[in-house]
């Protein structure tokens, strides 16, 4: 063996016994590159560099470095702990590896441990000794676990969550009626949903660079504007124009375009000096100052119908292809104009909302039904009655009377009143998942948990305040992001709003192994209730957490005050109807009448649940299971010590993944100088 030669890595079955079929992987000083090239079999899974190990020759230990986008398993000392993109451990004499989770088991051997051994009785690497036996069964009942502690947490009276032991894990799985996947890398390359079933839950969108299985039922634009659009309206906060038309050119050719937008000063005298001729822009009113149109949404007019998409991306190139998103769709038929359709709840927050933009009025030729004007109410023409969500929208102003639960998070808390939830989610924990932090206190933070933890249990007793987490990007997460630090120019809070001393106690990681978007930082936005991998009610929204954005209480809680224009679809369990699909683009998955509401419909009620989720074997419940691609992990994980929020107006000077420094300058608009 070569004098620099520390160690070597073992090939092992899943019995964790030699694996004689592939060669021992030598392990010399300094750094070693460890990928896809140590197995027999090509598994995409693993990268060409996929861990850099830097041995020493001193005490044969070794330094682990994840640099693969899936995440590695360390058995050491009787604890499997998982490693994902830039996490790192100290390898020990003996430790096992897997190299995929499940996957390509290797022991690691160092050179001193076997000088110190008895080696002359042909125990090659060590590996049939009685400790490494030892080991192998003590790894194999980690391996055989029902329950992974890296993603049970036990909730502990009214505080935060701590990791459960492992003599434990199985009592708190049974307690929380819950059974969580024991290998839940790449479950979104699993989420597949009938078509008739996608309103029910939302997807993710498409991120360019990932691997196929994580773009797995996710979308891009084009993907959502399509067919012959008549009348296409557009809400958003920010519009680079050019690249707009570039990843969506069949825009060019729909005759009436209107742009709701949030932009201002030269971005705005840049649209209109390029935008089409029959594209009209408009700014919605901003009565109180610091307000933004922030909302997220797109009306589609076909012929058949309306396409109503909720989601959570700008309309700029890196938002569509480089961040974690999500959108919401569902299609809506004309009403019967001969029929006495009283509308519904989603009609009727749809209308309110959309009448607050103050729209421009124009009109335009339907072929089957003449010339009509587009406004506010020209969206009432269609039947909503098959709506899957509540519409959860913001708009600024000081609402009291009547109009104080009509928005905001006093929206929010009126809706959830009026619902019934199981009894598992009484006390449940809250996540609180968004991209931007406003300036916050603890009274109002009580105040927007209180709205959050309502709703009653079948008894009529109220749910009771859950505890919330927020689940925050670290320093650590956007430098080693797809982007590098240029993905927290998207992650826009100040210092001053982030190192407030009570929020220490509510930070929690972002971890998205399961679909893939660890290094894709979010934009996305998320509220949910939950309790193991079951969910009581989930939020998609534009809505960061800011006063600014949900409102805040005033005169003894008989007005809130909203600064900004939000929007968001929320996920309740309910009774729908299993029946024909509606479909503005579509004709084969639609009934035969477009203009009447769904026929040969079967009622049943439905569960939410996150990828994660598993039927118990004593589940007999015939509930609709809507699985919802909830992109991070629940139970989140509280930063360590170690881990230190993001905020973009510190200096970072370690580089990130390009070799940059932050601040730095950053390109959002195909024209910068707009």
């Amino acid at each position: 063996m070569a004098s620099s030669q520390v160690g070597f890595l073992v090939p092992l079955n899943k019995r964790l016994e030699k694996e004689n079929s592939l060669p021992e992987c030598p392990i010399s000083e300094g750094d070693n590159v460890i990928g896809r090239h140590i197995v027999s079999v090509t598994d995409k899974r693993l990268s060409r560099k996929h861990i850099i190990l830097s041995a020493s020759s001193s005490d044969g230990s070794a330094d682990l470095f994840v640099k693969g986008m899936n995440p590695v398993v360390v058995n050491s000392g009787g604890q499997r702990n998982i490693l994902h993109f830039g996490e790192k451990a100290t390898l020990k004499n003996g430790d096992v590896l897997e190299l995929i989770p499940g996957s390509h088991y290797f022991k690691y051997v160092a050179l001193c441990s076997l000088r110190n051994s008895d080696v002359s009785k042909g125990n090659t690497g060590g590996c049939e000794n009685s400790d490494v036996r030892v080991g192998r069964k003590r790894a194999r009942e980690h391996l055989n676990s029902q329950v992974s502690v890296e993603h049970s947490m036990v909730e502990h009276g009214g505080g935060r969550k701590v990791k459960p032991s492992i003599n434990n894990a199985n009592a708190v799985s049974k307690e929380q009626s819950l059974s969580v996947s024991k290998n839940i890398e790449e479950q979104l390359g699993h989420f597949h949903v009938a078509d008739d079933k996608l309103p029910l839950t939302f997807r993710l969108m498409k991120v360019r660079g990932l691997p196929e299985w994580a773009n797995t039922s996710c979308v891009s634009i084009d993907d959502v504007i399509e067919g012959d659009v008549l009348v296409a309206v557009l809400s958003n906060y920010m519009v680079d124009i050019d690249w707009l038309l570039s990843a969506c050119p069949l825009l060019r050719k729909v005759p009436h375009v209107l742009v709701v937008h949030g932009e201002s000063d030269g971005t705005v005298e840049y649209m209109k000096r390029n935008k089409p001729s029959n594209w009209i822009l408009h700014k919605p009113p901003l009565p109180i100052s610091y307000g933004t149109h922030h909302s997220k949404a797109m009306l589609l007019v076909y012929s058949r119908g309306v396409r109503v998409i909720v989601h959570t991306a700008n309309l700029i190139n890196v938002d569509w292809n480089n961040k974690s998103q999500g959108l919401w769709m569902q299609d809506f038929p004309w009403k019967d104009q001969n029929g006495t359709n009283k509308g519904c709840p989603f009609e009727s927050d749809l209308i309110y909302y959309l009448q607050a933009l103050k729209l421009p009025e124009f009109s335009v030729d339907f072929p089957a039904l003449g010339r009509l004007k587009i406004d506010y109410s020209f969206f009432k023409k269609f039947d909503y009655g098959t709506a899957a969500v509540r519409l959860i929208a913001s708009v600024p102003g000081y609402h009291s009377g009547s109009n104080l639960k009509k928005w905001g998070h006093m929206k929010l808390r009126s809706v959830l009143e009026k619902c019934t939830f199981e009894e598992e989610f009484r006390k449940s924990p809250l996540v609180y998942q968004f991209s931007s932090l406003g300036s916050l206190d603890e009274k109002w933070m009580t105040e927007l948990r209180t709205s959050m933890s309502s709703g009653v249990c079948a008894d009529k007793s109220p749910l009771g305040l859950g505890e919330p987490l927020i689940i925050w990007p670290s320093v650590e997460d956007v430098r080693w992001s797809l982007e590098g630090y240029a993905a927290g120019n998207a992650i826009p809070s100040p210092l001053k709003n982030v190192e407030k001393e009570f929020l220490k106690s509510y930070w929690a990681k972002w971890k998205a192994t399961h679909s893939g978007r660890c290094r894709a930082m979010p934009h996305i936005k998320t509220f949910v209730r939950y309790k193991g991998q079951n969910l009581a009610w989930f939020l998609l929204t534009s809505a960061n957490l800011s006063k600014a954005a949900w409102g805040a209480l005033q005169k003894n809680s008989s007005q809130l005050m909203i600064r900004s224009y939000e929007l968001g679809v929320l996920f309740l369990p309910t009774v729908i109807t299993n029946g024909s699909r509606f479909s503005c683009t579509d004709a084969k998955g639609t009934q035969t009448d477009t203009r009447g509401s769904v026929v040969n419909y079967e009622s049943r009620k439905t569960k939410l649940v996150t990828l994660t989720w598993q039927r118990r074997e004593d589940d007999d419940s015939d509930s609709e299971i809507v699985p919802l691609p909830v992109p991070y992990e629940l139970p989140p994980k509280l930063y360590s010590s170690e881990d230190i929020p993001w905020s973009w107006d510190r200096q970072y000077r370690q580089k990130d993944v390009y070799g940059q420094v932050w601040p730095r300058q950053v390109k959002l608009y195909s024209a910068q100088d707009a």
